[in-house]
């Protein structure tokens, strides 16, 4: 029983399986092209069902406006999507777990908090809806991603929000969003990259930044 939880916990090399086309269809092949070799790798690595890659950092960055800090508290009410505090020089670790299931990802994000336990983050990235990509969060309620590259970094803007509920899929308000999401995945070299999470909300103008320096655990 150890050994098996041992094995899905680590990325040995036969736990990934093969290329992994599935960010790659979501651009053209001269912006694809535009990304160092780095990201091409970290994002064209299938893993097995249930294996898991793990990557560990530092906020270096962190600012929750007022508006952020009631916006973060109120998703709690949905499992805690966003980021509740304004700590920088504390830990972070994202553990990447394939799930065959949805054909998708599942992201858990453990962020460091100088006073009190970490806050967990879970959702999941799916190959569905109108962009082709969305984030799951729970309770139905998902965020359409359109990826593009920018000064050869990779990125996530949001396209809208929907919940799903009894197999139909309806268009959440503006009015009950935080606003625009953009995602950026910056490679820094030698083995390290920059995540970088900015929500600008259309009336109260950026309300929720962070980024973080990562780099990927031993196996």
């Amino acid at each position: 029983m150890a050994s098996a939880r041992s094995h899905r916990l680590s990325t040995p090399s036969n736990a990934r399986l093969r290329d992994d086309h599935r960010f790659r269809a979501l651009l053209s092949a001269e912006d694809w092209g535009r990304l160092p070799v780095s990201i091409w790798r970290r994002f064209s690595t299938r893993l097995a069902d249930g294996a898991t890659v793990i990557y560990v950092g530092e906020i270096e960055h962190a600012q929750l406006s007022r508006a952020g800090w009631w916006f973060a508290q109120a998703a709690r009410l949905i499992g805690g999507p966003l980021p509740t505090s304004a700590d920088t020089g504390v830990p972070m670790i994202v553990a990447v777990t394939e799930d065959a299931a949805s054909d998708g990802q599942i992201w858990t994000r453990i962020c460091g908090r100088i006073h009190g336990f970490p806050q967990v983050i879970h959702s999941a990235k799916r190959f569905a809806g109108p962009t082709g990509l969305e984030e799951y969060l729970g309770w139905g309620l998902s965020m359409s991603l359109r990826v593009c590259v920018a000064d050869g970094a990779l990125e996530f803007h949001s396209t809208g929000y929907a919940i799903a509920f009894a197999g139909l899929r309806c268009p959440l308000p503006s009015w009950l969003t935080p606003g625009d999401v953009v995602v950026t995945h910056s490679d820094l070299g030698e083995g390290a990259f920059r995540f970088t999470l900015e929500i600008t909300h259309p009336r109260f103008g950026r309300i929720i930044s962070q980024s973080a320096v990562f780099r990927e655990a031993s196996s």
